[in-house]
């Protein structure tokens, strides 16, 4: 009898705070790498106030704790900015309850840096040094300006041959846009297609293991991770368990892209350090210097603003064109 008590009065507790964060989120279909990156600044928090809770805290302890990250931590301007987002979204979503005035606090600076950039040539020889599916995603990043994770996250249904584009789907911002279609890719994106439907045809017959779909879209539509045009064009190497413990194919992880890429600059010798972002720079350059309209660049690029693409006008030096130098 006791222990029926006990169980019963285990499962009317109410739900812990980081569990009430994460259904949160998942209601509001945040990403899973968001809903990490939010419970780790959330963490965070509360163990920099002594693991009080939140509830009994307010603006005056956000801004002692923005403060330790500017300028005990140092950390980038991009950083203290995701700190406070993720806090802002527990008081606001999670707990109910007015934040109160942060009022003025240290703000990590914000250095302007240039992107570093490539030439065509030394991109080719970049990708030179990769091969298989790796070659394949580092030529997207470059020909057609996609991000590292948005290059991961491609499905089969998201490449229009006919039309010659590639669709991205809940990209930054949680947008979708559609960007260039290199035709130099199209025989290696049919292949790796053809292999994607290899794969799923074993799976199917082995097991039965779908891949990750978004949102609540496996309970909407049962088989459609098992439909070719689902499938991610590449996946990882193996199954993994979901956030609800289902087995399933996940696309590839990028920091194995980011080690390939890696690996390759280095041996292509460059004169100066870059990494898969700079792929996408150097699209972004490249079609400035072909006099691509710049609207038409963030477009490609899906900046929110198009000063954001602005930056790479400095990197071409348009910002100057037609001064000379007194020494000529």
């Amino acid at each position: 009898m006791l222990r029926r008590r006990r169980r019963r009065d285990a499962n009317n507790k109410p739900p812990k705070l980081m569990d009430r964060v994460k259904t949160t989120m998942r209601v509001k279909r945040y990403s899973p790498r968001t809903e990490k990156t939010y419970c780790y600044w959330i963490r965070y928090f509360i163990r920099f106030h002594g693991v009080r809770h939140p509830a009994s805290m307010g603006g005056s302890e956000v801004r002692a704790f923005l403060e330790h990250l500017a300028v005990e931590r140092q950390v980038a301007a991009a950083t203290q900015n995701q700190a406070l987002n993720a806090i802002v979204f527990l008081y606001r979503h999670v707990l109910e309850q007015p934040l109160g005035e942060i009022g003025e606090f240290s703000r990590a600076k914000r250095p302007r840096r240039l992107p570093v950039v490539l030439s065509h040539e030394e991109v080719m020889r970049v990708l030179g040094h990769l091969s298989g599916s790796m070659y394949l995603m580092g030529t997207l990043m470059y020909g057609s300006g996609l991000r590292l994770i948005e290059t991961c996250r491609l499905r089969v249904r998201d490449i229009d041959f006919e039309r010659q584009v590639i669709t991205v789907r809940a990209g930054k911002g949680d947008k979708d846009r559609t960007t260039l279609l290199p035709a130099t890719c199209i025989p290696a994106l049919q292949h790796q297609i053809s292999t994607s439907k290899q794969q799923l045809d074993y799976r199917l017959h082995h097991g039965r293991v779908p891949v990750t779909l978004p949102h609540a879209l496996d309970r909407k539509y049962p088989n459609a991770g098992i439909s070719l045009a689902w499938q991610w064009l590449f996946p990882a190497t193996r199954p993994c368990c979901d956030m609800d413990g289902k087995v399933v194919l996940h696309h590839i992880h990028p920091s194995a892209v980011q080690r390939a890429v890696r690996h390759a600059m280095r041996a292509a010798s460059l004169p100066r350090p870059g990494s898969c972002h700079t792929l996408r720079h150097s699209f972004a350059t490249q079609l400035l210097s072909q006099g691509t309209d710049i609207r038409t660049v963030q477009e490609l690029l899906g900046h929110k603003s198009v000063e954001t693409t602005q930056i790479y006008t400095h990197v071409l030096g348009k910002g100057f064109a037609g001064v000379r130098s007194p020494l000529g």
